[in-house]
Formats: C-alpha cells, sequence, structure tokens
C-alpha cells in the first residue's frame, strides 16, 4: 500500500514524483506542507521565509484572511456556470478591476499565458477591424529577453533557446526588438503593426527596469503610429512595485493592460485582459472565451483582491519596503553582489559567479530557511509577499549577507 503523503519524508516524496511528474521543473529540494503569511512549513515542520511568493501570485502572502473568507463564502454558495450564463459575481469584479487600472472592460481569464494569448488576438482584431491592416498581415512588436508565457505562440518569439528549442514551427507575425531601445522599436514599427508587446519591467531575465522615460517613449511612440500598447503587468503588477501598475511610475495608461498571478490571490488561478472599450469591444459572441474564465469563485477571490488594492495600503508598504530592500542589496554591493535592479519589493540580484551559480545561492539560502528562486548565470529573484514585516525582510539580507560572506 502506498504511504499517504503526511506519512513521507521530504526525500521520500521527492523520489516519488520522479517516476510519475513530467521533469519540466527543477524545484529546490523543500516540501510544503502548511504555510501563513510570508512563512511556509515542510513536511518535517522545518520553517521559510518564503522570498519569491510565486513569481507575485502571493503579493498577499499565503492565505490572507480576506481572501480566504472570500473563497469560503464563494465555496458555500456557487463555484461554476460557465459563461453560459450570468451570475452574480461576475459584474462587481469587472466593475471594480476596471476602476482600479483605470480601463473600461474586463476579459477574465485564467492563466497569465491565457492573457497574453487573448491580448494577442484582441490587438490583431483591432489591427483588421479598426485600424485597417489587410487580412493575416498584422505584426507585433516585442522585446528581447521577454517572458510572457509558455504556450507554442508564445515561446515563438521568446529569445531563450532553452524555452523554444524542439517546440517548432512557430506563429509568424512577431518582430523582436532590443529592451528599453525606443529607436530599435520605432524602425521595427510600421503600418502593418498591430501592437508593441512589453513588460514595464522585465521579471525572468532578471527585474531589468528600464530607463527612466522608456515606458512614456512606448507610449508616444505607438500613439503616433496608430499601434496599440500592450503592456504585461502579469508580474509587475498589483503592488508589487509600490503602484498599482508598473506604469503608473511614469504616469502611462496603455491601450491594453494583462494581469494575473496576484489577481488570483494565492488561490485560484485568475487573469484579465482589461483595457479600452475601442479594443476590447472588437470581440463578439463566439470568437472568444473560456468555460472557467470568470467563473463566481475567481470573480470573489479576484474582487477581494482588488479591495486590497483599493486603499493604497500594500503599494505603499511594498514602496516603504523597497527601500530598506534596496538599502540592504546596496550595502553587499562588492561583497558578492555585482549589481541588482529593484523597484518595489522586486529586485534581481547579480552575485559574483566566483562565489556560485543563482541555483549554488538558492541552495544556501535555504539552508538558511529562506527560499528565493535563480534564474540566468549567478542572478536571483528577490519578491517576498508585500505582507512581509521589515524585521522579516532584514532577517533574509542578513541571510543573503552570511550566504555571500560563505
Amino acid at each position: 500500500m502506498t504511504a499517504s503523503a503526511s506519512a513521507r519524508t521530504s526525500d521520500e516524496l521527492i523520489q516519488a514524483e520522479a517516476p510519475v511528474l513530467a521533469h519540466n521543473y527543477h524545484p529546490l529540494p523543500v516540501v510544503v506542507s502548511r504555510a501563513e503569511g510570508a512563512w511556509v512549513e515542510d513536511v518535517e515542520g522545518r520553517r521559510y521565509l518564503d522570498m519569491l511568493a510565486g513569481y507575485s501570485a502571493l503579493n498577499f502572502g499565503h492565505r490572507h484572511p480576506a481572501l480566504i473568507e472570500a473563497a469560503h463564502r464563494q465555496l458555500d454558495r456557487l463555484t461554476l456556470t460557465s459563461r453560459a450564463f450570468h451570475h452574480d459575481r461576475l459584474a462587481g469584479f469587472a466593475e471594480r478591476l476596471a476602476a482600479l487600472t483605470g480601463q473600461d472592460m474586463v476579459l477574465p481569464m485564467n492563466t497569465g499565458a491565457e492573457a497574453v494569448e487573448s491580448g494577442i488576438k484582441v490587438a490583431r482584431k483591432w489591427a483588421y477591424e479598426v485600424k485597417g491592416v489587410p487580412a493575416d498581415q498584422a505584426t507585433i512588436v516585442v522585446a528581447a529577453d521577454n517572458f510572457h508565457g509558455r504556450t507554442t505562440t508564445i515561446v515563438g518569439f521568446s529569445t531563450d533557446e532553452t524555452a523554444r528549442a524542439g517546440f517548432g514551427p512557430f506563429t509568424p507575425g512577431f518582430r523582436v526588438v532590443p529592451y528599453d531601445d525606443l529607436t530599435a522599436l520605432e524602425a521595427a514599427v510600421d503600418e502593418t503593426t498591430a501592437a508593441v508587446l512589453i513588460e514595464p519591467i522585465q521579471g525572468e531575465a532578471g527585474v531589468v527596469v528600464p530607463g527612466d522615460g522608456y515606458l512614456r517613449g512606448v507610449r508616444e511612440l505607438t500613439r503616433r503610429a496608430g499601434c496599440l500598447f500592450v503592456a504585461d503587468e502579469i508580474q509587475s503588477g498589483l503592488g508589487r512595485t509600490g503602484r498599482t501598475l508598473a506604469v503608473d511610475h511614469e504616469d502611462v495608461t496603455p491601450d491594453v493592460v494583462l494581469l494575473g498571478k496576484a489577481l488570483g490571490g494565492g488561490i485560484v488561478p485568475v487573469s484579465a485582459v482589461v483595457g479600452s472599450r475601442d479594443v476590447l469591444g472588437v470581440l463578439r459572441p463566439g470568437e472568444h472565451g473560456s468555460t472557467f474564465g470568470g467563473n463566481p469563485l475567481a470573480a470573489a477571490v479576484g474582487a477581494a483582491v482588488v479591495e486590497l488594492l483599493e486603499t493604497g495600503e500594500f503599494q505603499r508598504r511594498a514602496a516603504a519596503l523597497g527601500g530598506v530592500l534596496r538599502e540592504g542589496l546596496t550595502a553587499l554591493a562588492g561583497r558578492g553582489v555585482v549589481g541588482f535592479r529593484a523597484r518595489g519589493l522586486w529586485a534581481g540580484v547579480d552575485v559574483d559567479p566566483a562565489i556560485g551559480t543563482g541555483r549554488e545561492i538558492s541552495e544556501r539560502l535555504m539552508g538558511e530557511g529562506v527560499l528565493v528562486k535563480d534564474t540566468h548565470g549567478s542572478t536571483i529573484r528577490l519578491a517576498p509577499p508585500l505582507t512581509i514585516t521589515e524585521t522579516e525582510l532584514r532577517s533574509a539580507l542578513a541571510a543573503l549577507e552570511k550566504v555571500l560572506a560563505g
């Protein structure tokens, strides 16, 4: 008889995964069984400070009471109808999300990749129906080193060969330019361009923050060229950077904003395309859909997430604690840290390769009770829940200092 999960050790559970799970991830060797706030606990009862927060999916921490309560209330009433029928939670969710983001309409989906795919479809439809691009000629300009998801269309315009290799042939219609380069962007835009799709801050690339004025430049360029500005805020949005959206730092309003991760409160997958009525209004019944998109449970949790953000409390926390994070990383510069990029409670930290790879640093931090995630080379990402305390954040920085000192 197979032992129950609770009866197995971490090592036993990790070994049990190998023959039955596709090997598309290489997780750190920790098996989480419980979590609350900024802390997780493994099956042996060891506690770790979560400095990744599910790539921003857990912006409000693990099991935030208001979000858990909203989910419990909805579970007792209604979980799914499909969009074949109306339900009583959808209008309120869409109204509040549109107001929070300064947009007109909402297209609810489930995962971030679905939001990106939906944004691509909407941009192309808009190009044909509104801009007048000839059929099947629409192009979308994207940035090198982007990360927008894992579907075949999306990896087709990735510049990461690990993501691309072995998955072709790829969807045509995309032009790749260097990130944070307005000259290259302008050269790539022409009469066939439906949209410019970028991350306001590139997450997977190592939390790459563009220079001041880049986002304003993208907005001005797309407006002049008569194409859409689509901002992928799936990781950067909903409080992470100290503002509701990362584009808010430059007072920019894109035509379309893609949201996900934190919108589900760490409970259910919730994503959305939010945009102007002129853009999202091109969709008609039957042209796009999702069985689970905007389901009652997702709408209830999503509305509770929006309610948390409406007060501005979490944006202010991220901005204030972001100062502590930046201060701590600045103090480590030249002492194992060779560079870092940060905005709000989000940082990419480049560690001296002589000290270790990003994976090795992550494993050593795990040994100190702190969980982070590596990205390329010797870079690690820090993205703690916005609920983290200053004391907890400083303890994580102290652990990083200890690991770097050897």
